[in-house]
């Protein structure tokens, strides 16, 4: 499952309701990106949300 390895955010869960009222599983995922951040000197690879990405918490390689 997609999961900021900075914030922790993942997905949420829920239904989708329709106009007759009737309930549907639904799923809203994180904006999870695959991207090579420096960590300790070197570079690795990690999954990181895109507000995270934006706030500057992390730093590209």
């Amino acid at each position: 499952m997609a999961k900021c390895s900075i914030c922790g955010k993942s997905a949420h869960f829920g239904h989708n309701v329709s106009h007759s009222n009737r309930k549907t599983n639904a799923v809203w995922k994180a904006n999870v990106k695959s991207v090579r951040v420096k960590v300790n000197g070197g570079n690795k690879r990690m999954n990181v949300c895109t507000s995270c990405l934006k706030s500057g918490l992390v730093e590209r390689a």
